[in-house]
């Protein structure tokens, strides 16, 4: 009767065999896939078409005239949460700092200097904030898109 550590080292070596044969037919099959013409002329047209994208995309999302009132609403929250802020009112004002937080084009980088601007407590009360003013603002584009696709 075989003993238990034989079994074990065994099946350890049925398990490196398979490894190995695993490998092998990957590197067999990687090495076919890259020697057919077909692939190559895939990848070489693919490769191609990929920088027009980014550039396809940047031409229709970048208008100048959204792009200047989103700087100034932008501008206009910050104020407004810093007047709020400076009164006492720290609920309004970090009302005002998240909308400010919503149209930012950077909000990682915005959050880092309001991190080391406001008070922790304020800091605070602005990272609660934050998932209410995501979850109203795609609430209004929902509602936004059901109106423009309503007919009447």
């Amino acid at each position: 009767m075989p003993s238990v550590r034989s079994l074990l080292g065994l099946l350890a070596a049925a398990a490196v065999c398979g490894a190995f044969a695993f490998l092998g037919y990957c590197v067999y099959l990687d090495r076919k896939r890259r020697g057919d013409p077909a692939f190559k002329r895939r990848l070489r047209d693919k490769r191609r078409a990929e920088p027009q994208k980014p550039e396809e995309r940047g031409t229709q999302l970048w208008d100048p005239a959204k792009n200047k009132k989103l700087q100034e609403l932008f501008l206009q929250e910050v104020r407004m949460g810093e007047l709020w802020l400076s009164r006492g009112e720290h609920r309004m004002g970090v009302q005002h700092l998240s909308n400010a937080l919503l149209v930012c084009g950077q909000p990682q980088e915005l959050l880092k200097v309001f991190k080391h601007t406001l008070p922790p407590k304020v800091f605070e009360m602005l990272l609660h904030k934050i998932p209410l003013i995501c979850q109203q603002f795609e609430a209004d584009m929902n509602e936004q898109e059901c109106l423009e696709d309503d007919p009447d």
